[in-house]
């Protein structure tokens, strides 16, 4: 079976050239063919022997994720439905700013965490993403909006200057393929992308945090979205085995290897669950240890979620106490919510291995 070259970063490429009887500097030549050019067959790199060109057509393949679906919104976002083989379907969502172009990856097929607002959370879980699906999603995106500039769309398509790890699945639950394809994405030979504008987002798996410190420290944000453990065991039920004291003290052995000097809360704001001013007043005490910056995010609903959008008065009045406290707090807008791009709508296809998925249909049936 041919090797996807997609799933090495530089040393593991490097390591295959050597394998193979070739030179270990012909991987940075191939990164840069695959990654920077959006080159996938080997006869066009003609900076490479044709030998050896030959040879890697006989060895090794470069695959991607398919296009199933592509879909642009109104506001400019673009979501692509991915297949990843045995009728499973990851999404991957672009979110294009006046002076910069944020793409929102996926790490698995689905999640295993079960948040209890989160749609892809209750499509159960199917498998972890390899390397190839999850850098993939970048590298299909750069060439896409790279063809979509001389498309005549009323939209400006810039190439992705911003990575957040913020789409399907846990992405430390799935560490090893995640790390590596972080390494492809800092790797100045791949896309060049700086520490400071690459993002894992995690629901608080504490030990992976620490690995990530030691390993590959990015910007780190956490989906926090409750001030205290009764809440946030029921919201993000991963709390039960690591509670808010264990995960605000990794957030603090964090900082001094990233590449920020504070931590991203994410709070997703639900009406008459999570956004009183009690709940602002407790989440200030909470934190008080850890610099941090909020971003506050008006749920976006799915269907038999349960949940609510807060109003706009109580996420003002939310806001409003965070800031009074000193600390820096942003409002999501939403984006991309009429092709069910926003945050917490991505569901792709997943043939769910928990049985989340009758459970839920048989429990909204009762």
């Amino acid at each position: 079976m041919a090797i996807n070259l997609l799933d090495y970063d530089s040393q593991a490429l490097a390591d295959f050239f050597i394998k193979i009887g070739e030179k270990p500097f012909r991987a940075k030549q191939l990164l840069r063919w695959i990654h920077q050019f959006g080159v996938v067959d080997f006869a066009v790199m003609s900076d490479l022997a044709k030998g050896l060109r030959e040879k890697l057509s006989t060895t090794a393949v470069i695959e991607l994720p398919q296009i199933i679906a592509d879909h642009v919104a109104e506001d400019g976002t673009r979501k692509w439905l991915l297949s990843v083989g045995a009728d499973n379907g990851i999404e991957t969502v672009f979110i294009p700013e006046a002076n910069r172009g944020t793409l929102c990856v996926s790490s698995q097929v689905g999640c295993a965490l079960a948040c209890t607002f989160c749609s892809t959370g209750k499509q159960g879980f199917n498998r972890n993403l390899t390397v190839a699906e999850i850098i993939g999603q970048l590298w299909i995106a750069n060439k896409t909006l790279a063809a979509a500039g001389d498309s005549g769309l009323p939209y400006t398509y810039k190439s992705v200057t911003n990575v957040v790890m913020m789409g399907m699945g846990e992405p430390l639950a799935n560490f090893e393929n995640v790390v590596t394809a972080l390494d492809l994405m800092l790797d100045d030979h791949a896309y060049g992308l700086s520490r400071r504008r690459v993002t894992v987002s995690t629901s608080g798996l504490v030990p992976a945090i620490d690995r990530l410190r030691d390993r590959c420290p990015v910007a780190l944000a956490i989906s926090l979205h409750a001030p205290n453990d009764d809440l946030r065991d029921q919201l993000v039920p991963i709390n039960k085995k690591y509670p808010l004291k264990e995960l605000l003290a990794a957030c603090q052995r964090y900082l001094p290897a990233a590449p920020r000097d504070f931590i991203t809360f994410e709070y997703v704001m639900l009406n008459g669950v999570n956004d009183t001013i009690a709940h602002a007043r407790e989440l200030v005490k909470l934190v008080r240890d850890v610099p941090c910056k909020f971003n506050l995010i008006p749920f976006n609903s799915f269907s038999n979620s349960g949940f609510a959008r807060s109003t706009s008065e109580a996420v003002r009045e939310f806001r409003d106490v965070l800031m009074q406290a000193g600390y820096v707090t942003t409002i999501r807008k939403t984006r991309g919510d009429d092709i069910a791009a926003a945050c917490g709508q991505l569901a792709g296809q997943v043939k769910d291995k928990t049985k989340r998925t009758v459970r839920s249909t048989i429990e909204a049936a009762r």
